[in-house]
This record gives C-alpha cells, structure tokens and sequence, in this order.
C-alpha cells in the first residue's frame, strides 16, 4: 500500500475501491484508525466489533458484545485496545462506555454516567484521557485508567467533541452553529473562545479539527459541511450535500489538511483541494449507497467509507496517476 507522501489532485481524483467488505450483519455505526498502527476497527448493529489490517485488507477480528452493542468507537494509544460506546440496556446498567482489549477479547474497564446514547467519542492524542458527548446533553472527560467520570459539562442539545492534534484543546459543538473551545487542562474555567456559524439551526453530527490544526471541519444532520478557520471561527467555505433524510454524512481531512472529502445524499464521495480557495477535485460513485462514514488513514494514501452494513477501502489507481513518458 502506498505511503502517504504528497498528495495531489491526480492521487485523489485516482482514488478507487480496492477492498469491499460485505459480512456486516446490520449497521456500520462507526469506524476509526489507529494512529500509528495499520489497523482500522468498525462497530456496527450486529452488535460486533471488528479489527482490520489495512496494509493488507484483511478482517483480523470479530468480538461480539451482544449485551452492550456497540455504537460509537475509538482506537486508545493500544493498537489492540479500543473505547466503544453501548447501544443497549443503558438504562438497566448505566454502563454506557466501555474499555476493551481485541487481544483477548476482555472488557478491561466500564465507564458509567452518560443517561442516553453517546453520539460522539474522542480519545486524546496524548494521554490515557478521553472525551464522549451524549443525547443526555452532557460532555464528560474520562480516564482509561480511573472508572469515575473526571469531569462534566451541560450543554444544550446534542453535543460533538473533537481534540486538536496536539491534544492542548478540545471543540465542542452543538446545535444552531455554536462551537466553544477549551483548554484541556482547565475545562472547568469554561470555554476561551465560542464561534458561531450563523445560519444553520440543524444539529452538529461531527466535527474534526485538520492535523496541522489550522482548519476545522463540522458537518450537520442537515447534510451541510462547513470549513472554519480554527483560530478565529471564520468560516472558510461551506459545502452543501444533497440530503438523506435516514442517514447522516461524514466528512474527512486529509493528513497533509490540504483536501476535504465528504459523502453526500447523492451517494458520490466530493473531494475538494482547499489549499487556497477550495476547489471541487473529484466527485466519486461510492457504490455503497450514501457513504455515512468516512475516514482518510492518518499514514497512508487511502481511505475507508462505510454505508449501510458495506466497508471500502480506498486507494491510488497508480495506472491514473504515473506520468507521461
């Protein structure tokens, strides 16, 4: 597989599906990369997690948490250990996230506290920290090696969190455009700057800051994607996906921060340079339906979209982009 070197508009309009996977038994809920490792993992309504090699396209493993289910989840710094959110039985239990090892297939840890479904989940890029928001309309910070909530915040609405790449700040955003910033060693003081993106009343699904952390990405349940400014909250561009009314889209960064890509109602995957003014590079048929994940590979040059119970893995038609002799 290729590494990551410069990207350009020819590597990304090359981009084709060069892996499917097809034995989900329900619902890709979420799906993320470890940092260093080539691993992806997935959760999905079959209530199982899966781990993949992404050098070679290979299902490593399933667990399956047929109890809790498995929701929203994240790689920790193990490439074998993860954070999945429960998707049943939160009110018998309470235990609404948990710390599992893919190794041996143990749940290490069990975190209680959140009332409703945890509808986004982040783990510091720096410490054993994490972060998950909730339709209960909280934020809680978390540590992988304390059972106890290390801190709350009330928010209104449904609320979304994101580290910068540095893990020195948090975003947190919520519905009507309204992202607040913190410090991540004194949240308790309150948000040091709040941006709104005026306009656009829909609720916050995601938001991303870019690796270089100059850009941020939010994308709403209204299928809107808007590129801010990190530091000032202006907004650079915004991007209008055709709507699907029974899934929300993710949009992606990629690792050098110089493209955006997006899924979209119409079931195209848009790409755009958006190094100086952003400019529409690509628009590809996902062949999967209204890609409701999506995620570019922190090392590599691919990315992995998942729509309905479909995995893809995405790289360079290295025939599409050798030059001319």
């Amino acid at each position: 597989m290729m590494a990551l070197s410069e990207l350009n508009d020819d590597i990304v309009r090359s981009m084709y599906v060069g892996a499917v996977f097809s034995d989900f038994g329900g619902k890709i809920n979420s799906l993320d990369f470890h940092r260093t490792a080539d691993l992806l993992v997935t959760a999905s309504d079959d209530d199982a997690v899966r781990l993949y090699d992404i050098a070679s396209a290979k299902l490593l493993k399933t667990t399956y948490h047929k109890k809790h289910g498995a929701d929203r989840i994240c790689f920790t710094h193990h490439p074998s250990s993860v954070i999945c959110s429960s998707k049943h039985n939160l009110d018998a239990h309470g235990e609404c996230l948990r710390y599992l090892s893919m190794y041996d297939n143990r749940c290490l840890r069990y975190f209680k506290g959140h009332k409703e479904r945890v509808v986004s989940l982040c783990m510091s890029p720096v410490n054993d920290g994490f972060m998950s928001g909730s339709l209960d309309h909280s934020v809680r910070m978390w540590d992988l090696r304390v059972n106890a909530c290390q801190g709350i915040l009330h928010l209104r609405g449904r609320p979304t969190v994101a580290y910068d790449q540095q893990g020195l700040v948090f975003a947190v955003a919520m519905e009507g455009g309204a992202i607040k910033l913190f410090d991540s060693r004194s949240y308790d003081k309150g948000p040091f700057d709040t941006f709104l993106v005026g306009g656009d009343t829909a609720e916050v699904c995601d938001i991303k800051f870019s690796n270089d952390g100059k850009s941020m990405l939010l994308t709403t349940t209204n299928n809107h994607v808007y590129l801010l400014d990190a530091y000032n909250g202006e907004k650079r561009s915004g991007f209008s996906m055709d709507s699907s009314p029974n899934a929300t889209i993710e949009a992606t960064f990629t690792p050098d921060g110089q493209y955006v890509l997006s899924g979209s109602g119409d079931g195209n995957i848009h790409a755009w340079n958006i190094s100086n003014e952003p400019n529409k590079v690509a628009c590809m048929d996902s062949y999967i339906g209204v890609p409701s994940c999506l995620k570019w590979a922190p090392r590599r040059a691919m990315f992995a979209a998942a729509a309905s119970s479909v995995l893809t893995f995405w790289i360079p038609n290295d025939a599409k982009t050798a030059p001319e002799t």
